[in-house]
């Protein structure tokens, strides 16, 4: 029997475990490193395999995850999504194999393998009835999840209907992840909108996926790969590759390029330090590597423990942390002026990389951290090139380390700064601060916005320092002789940088106006207001509220919008665009006395004339507003072959039913 401070002990891992549990699957806001939750986690399954009678169902090393979050309709799943076992070294990955063969399987031979990459994202399941795509939710407790139909449909390469001899019903399991690239320009947005960054690409995706608002998802270019299946009617085959083989026929995007199938346990190691050496090649983060007994037979045959399959396990990486000094803090300015702190480290090795610098997001943060200059701490890269500072280890300390103090100058231009009240970050006030000069510019010609290809940070900083640029209008005021003072810059990249410019002058208004920098227009808003608005003229003489009236358009941005088209400085650079001959091309207006003005429509379903995405894109032309949830505030509901649970949340609400005929008649269209 285990002495009191056994159980003692044990009680407070529970409870420890279970705090984290929901910090990180229900909130989104983990305060430890997954190492060290593994960590606790390890300890608690030695004290339970010491002494089983504490292994209780409402333990940790019982339950999966944690339950769903009230906001969000709860989905049970038609067979259970466990979560897998961890193993951090080779001995342990040995025993794996060991037990499989001869506890298990009683045999001595090599087994088969298929070793998949461990992506650190948010784990989903998809449910397809006759091929097309019927609902979604995330692993929640394992046994129900939040449904989050409306926002998987927003991922890009998902489809809606599958391909080729699919099954009839299929629930399939995948991982929705970030790209880092993506992740960081994402992170980079919420720091100039004044909003908190994402720890990490995990954190950023689980976040995008549970937004009340599908429109928000939309923004986010999340991406998803799927790995395996749950319930299925109809032949399975016979190998897990055969099964991501199957599903990349199907359409479904699978990771095929990095999946390797394998024989005996010294192939898997093989395998895994190949892995471990190129993971910082890849576009995203991962955190480890799958391994699965190939033969789906013999999966079935080894079974599963209550929240993990025997015949599956990831070997997880070293944590991607190492123990330096904070020798000093720096500040960077972004182009709205944020002025963001950032730790300069002693040089540290982590996972082969040596690092420098460590992002400390803003003095909210310093505060959280109680961080001081001279500081001993713990950083890990998180699916990031620039680090985080995870803790700092106070008991060091020494009693010479000194605090960094907010700002009260731009470091830059050495104006006064302003933190509004509701930020969490300070800003410059200096419109011709050359740090947010070069920002606004790297912003105005990114992809999303205005696509100039060409012109790089280096390339915007000569021009910047040689004088022929001061804003984005003089972009269009540059000659061939002009590029040539650029270091390698030849006659033929000056004709194509000159082409590409040019090219720029016609794009859409929503990517001028998104291109601009507006505080809080991102991408989807820019698209919103060039609907409604057909010019940048009749954009400039709204008033706060005629935006407000525009749904999804609130009172920051209304007033950001207001703050920008009445400021001198940004009407000059507008006439200075308009003379350098920049004339956005219009884009589909909404119709202010439209049939559908004031409605509010949701779409369910497939519809044969037309995608979701198009009749939502309808909808808005015609004056309503496309949403993605069933409320009481919701006038219709278009249901199409494969309404689920909208539909019958439409039924209990007496909301009235449109099927597609009856739809396009509203609108003013006939079925094709």
């Amino acid at each position: 029997m285990p002495d009191d401070q056994v159980v003692a002990r044990h009680k407070a891992l529970c409870q420890e475990i279970l705090r984290h549990n929901r910090l990180y699957h229900r909130l989104d806001a983990p305060e430890i490193s997954d190492a060290e939750y593994d960590q606790l986690f390890r300890e608690l399954l030695a004290i339970e395999e010491q002494y089983p009678q504490l292994a209780t169902p409402d333990s940790p090393s019982q339950q999966v995850g944690a339950e769903p979050v009230e906001k969000f309709s709860p989905i049970r799943h038609a067979q259970p999504m466990l979560s897998l076992r961890n193993v951090r070294n080779d001995a342990e990955l040995r025993d794996f194999d060991h037990s499989l063969r001869t506890t298990f399987l009683a045999r001595e031979s090599e087994l088969e393998y298929c070793l998949e990459l461990k992506l650190d994202g948010l784990a989903v399941e998809l449910t397809y009835r006759d091929g097309r795509l019927l609902q979604a939710s995330t692993r929640g407790d394992g046994i129900t999840g939040e449904e989050i139909s409306e926002n998987i449909r927003t991922i890009a390469g998902l489809p809606k209907q599958l391909q080729g001899d699919y099954p009839d019903l299929v629930d399939i399991r995948g991982e929705v992840f970030f790209d880092l690239d993506d992740f960081r320009r994402l992170n980079q947005r919420q720091s100039e909108a004044g909003l908190k960054p994402f720890a990490n690409p995990r954190n950023a995706a689980a976040g995008s996926l549970r937004q009340l608002d599908a429109a928000v998802t939309a923004e986010r270019p999340l991406r998803i790969f799927c790995y395996g299946i749950g319930r299925l009617e109809g032949a399975q085959p016979e190998t897990q590759f055969g099964l991501l083989e199957a599903m990349a026929r199907w359409g479904l995007p699978v990771n095929l390029e990095q999946t390797r199938v394998v024989r005996g346990v010294d192939a898997v190691a093989r395998r895994y330090a190949e892995i471990l050496d190129s993971r910082d090649n890849l576009p995203y983060e991962i955190d480890g590597m799958v391994i699965k007994i190939n033969d789906l037979a013999l999966q079935h045959e080894v079974g599963e423990l209550s929240r993990s399959p025997r015949w599956a396990i990831a070997y997880k990486f070293p944590p991607r942390q190492a123990e330096t000094v904070v020798e000093t803090i720096g500040l960077q300015v972004g182009r709205t002026g944020a002025i963001t702190p950032v730790a300069h480290l002693r040089p540290v090795s982590i996972s082969g990389v040596t690092v420098s610098r460590a992002s400390l997001h803003n003095w909210d943060e310093i505060k959280r951290l109680d961080l001081r200059i001279g500081d001993r701490v713990i950083v890990e890269r998180a699916g990031d090139v620039i680090p985080d500072v995870v803790r700092v280890l106070k008991d060091q300390r020494r009693g010479n380390e000194t605090t960094c103090p907010e700002p009260t100058l731009c470091p830059e231009c050495g104006q006064p700064v302003i933190r509004r009240e509701e930020e969490v970050v300070p800003r410059c006030g200096n419109s011709h601060c050359p740090a947010r000069t070069l920002e606004r510019i790297r912003h105005f010609v990114s992809r999303k916005a205005m696509d100039i290809d060409g012109l790089g940070e280096k390339q915007i900083a000569q021009l910047i320092e040689l004088g022929k640029v001061e804003d984005v209008a003089d972009l269009y005021l540059l000659r061939k002789e002009d590029l040539f003072e650029l270091e390698r810059m030849g006659e033929t990249l000056a004709a194509k940088l000159l082409q590409a410019i040019d090219a720029s002058r016609t794009r859409p208004l929503s990517r001028l106006l998104f291109g601009l920098g507006i505080r809080h227009v991102g991408e989807h808003t820019a698209r919103v207001l060039a609907r409604r608005y057909p010019d940048l003229d009749s954009l400039a003489a709204a008033t706060v509220d005629d935006l407000k009236a525009i749904h999804e358009i609130g009172d920051k941005v209304a007033e950001s919008l207001i703050d920008f088209f009445t400021d001198p400085c940004q009407l000059a650079l507008l006439d200075k665009l308009r003379r350098a001959g920049v004339h956005p091309e219009a884009e589909a207006t909404v119709q202010q006395d439209g049939p559908l003005n004031g409605k509010t429509l949701v779409i369910t379903g497939s519809l044969e004339s037309m995608s979701r995405k198009q009749a939502e894109a309808r909808v808005e032309q015609l004056g309503g507003r496309a949403a993605g949830s069933v409320s009481r505030k919701t006038d219709y509901l278009v249901a199409g072959p494969g309404a689920g649970s909208k539909l019958a949340r439409a039924e209990q609400l007496g909301i009235e039913i449109l099927d597609e005929e009856t739809f396009l008649r509203l609108i003013g269209e006939e079925k094709s």
